[in-house]
């Protein structure tokens, strides 16, 4: 997806583990991508790479987070660390859109950070994995006017549930099912979901390095008559912190993803 940014940079404080207010708008039924949520076997290694490739550090009490333009990377999750990377699990990688990959890369590696080349040498393409196992994916798009944004969330299923998994994502989140390179993927504000073929079905995320990935929407408790009006039942209840206003809960897709809905505190 090539989305363009619209709205202003919000930074509000919110509770341990949860998103920041994103630059991109709510789509019809107040969703818009949130963050990646990290179970780090160490913090710090992880939060130079994610500062050394163009993030904004954050720290909210003892937790530590890093910002993009689309989406915020939580590093730390309670104090059990992750077991296994995202390579084996349903979330296979995430991915940032960079202006020049070649160019950033060069950057990157003069901070210490482990590039690893694109498929078949593709100079448009690169790879970045964590110590503990998060791969993420570089692409480029010469047009774009920051040096580094979130992309995309790369789901891997059987085939036969590729349909299903597009279909599911595209009405519970109100996201613009697709193709791209002949790939099913649906679009929602600040990234997109895409679906590729695994040959057995893979691991649940949660207890995983990246134990889930989290959406921000607008009215949660809005939201959550809706979904379960579709069926979908809640992992665990609604709750609030009044002091900060924000409010989460979580459910998982029929593929053993875990989702964190996340409604986040109003502006100041």
């Amino acid at each position: 997806m090539r989305a363009l940014i619209a709205g202003l940079w919000l930074a509000s404080t919110l509770a341990t583990g949860t998103a920041v207010a994103q630059p991109f708008p709510f789509n019809d039924v107040g969703v818009t991508m949130g963050h990646w949520h990290i179970a780090s076997r160490d913090v710090q290694a992880n939060k130079k790479i994610f500062v050394g490739m163009g993030g904004t550090p954050i720290t909210t009490g003892t937790a530590e987070s890093v910002m993009f333009p689309g989406v915020r990377v939580n590093l730390s999750l309670g104090n059990a660390p992750g077991s296994g990377g995202s390579i084996g699990s349903v979330v296979n990688h995430v991915g940032f859109i960079v202006n020049n990959v070649q160019e950033q890369v060069a950057k990157w590696k003069a901070t210490g950070i482990t590039v690893l080349p694109g498929n078949n040498n593709r100079l448009d393409q690169a790879f970045v994995e964590t110590p503990d196992g998060v791969r993420m994916e570089i692409l480029e798009d010469k047009t774009q006017t920051m040096p580094i944004r979130h992309e995309h969330v790369h789901f891997f299923l059987p085939e036969a549930e590729i349909a299903k998994a597009q279909a599911w994502y595209a009405k519970t989140f109100g996201g613009k099912a697709g193709t791209r390179n002949n790939a099913a993927v649906v679009d929602v504000p600040g990234g997109q979901l895409r679906f590729a073929k695994a040959d057995t079905a893979q691991a649940p995320t949660k207890g995983r390095v990246l134990d889930h990935i989290g959406f921000d929407v607008k009215d949660l408790r809005a939201f959550i008559k809706k979904i379960e009006a579709e069926g979908i039942k809640l992992d665990e209840p609604y709750r609030k912190n009044e002091a900060t206003g924000v409010a989460i809960t979580y459910i998982t897709d029929p593929w053993g993803t875990r989702v964190e809905l996340v409604q986040r505190a109003p502006s100041p």
